[in-house]
């Protein structure tokens, strides 16, 4: 029986050094909120984990995103050297940002699908499609139909209506409705969370 303790214990052992030896590629594209780069988690372990400074980038990143809004979103693509140093692009915000940012809407749909979150014109597509055809790297190459059909489907994804046309008073009410569904939602899931955590 020792024996086999022993012998579970040198296994485990073997099995911590091979996960701490994990070997990660150079390339990590990172979602950043601009100008709040930070150390805590998810950013910093991605970092460690790789052996970049994370004081030295997150100065860097924070800097690169003055111009923007602070807290929007980014995309990020880093490549990680041999020598531990690093290049940076910054892409753009992510689709989903532009649809909900145009839509008024804070979140997605829970259930896209069977409700709807918020609405954007035909009009807004287009105009959201001209403006990652140029600085969206994953849409270079692409007619400006096919992104537009492209945005239309993370539309469907996210609750998001596509409609020809848009009237701003009735639109307005639909959001002042669309508000309090969320309300309740937030609450009905706050409710199960709390009666979770009470049952544990």
């Amino acid at each position: 029986m020792a024996a086999r303790g022993k012998i579970a214990g040198k296994l485990g052992k073997n099995i911590k050094k091979a996960a701490s030896k994990q070997e990660y590629g150079p390339y990590l594209q990172v979602l950043i909120p601009a100008g709040e780069a930070v150390a805590a988690p998810p950013l910093g372990p991605q970092l460690a984990q790789r052996g970049v400074q994370i004081a030295a980038f997150c100065k860097d990143f924070n800097s690169m995103t003055a111009e923007y809004k602070p807290k929007v979103p980014i995309i990020t693509d880093v490549k990680i050297n041999v020598d531990r140093t690093y290049s940076m692009t910054i892409v753009s915000p992510p689709t989903s940002y532009y649809l909900k940012q145009a839509a008024g809407v804070k979140r997605a749909a829970m259930k896209p699908g069977y409700e709807v979150a918020g609405k954007l014109s035909v009009k807004h597509i287009y105009e959201i499609a001209k403006v990652k055809e140029t600085s969206d790297n994953r849409f270079r190459g692409m007619s400006i139909q096919n992104i537009c059909k492209s945005l239309i489907g993370q539309c469907h994804n996210i609750g998001i209506q596509v409609v020809k046309d848009l009237k701003p008073e009735e639109y307005g009410k639909f959001l002042t409705r669309r508000e309090i569904v969320v309300k309740r939602q937030e609450a009905k899931f706050e409710a199960k969370r709390q009666a979770k955590l009470l049952r544990q």
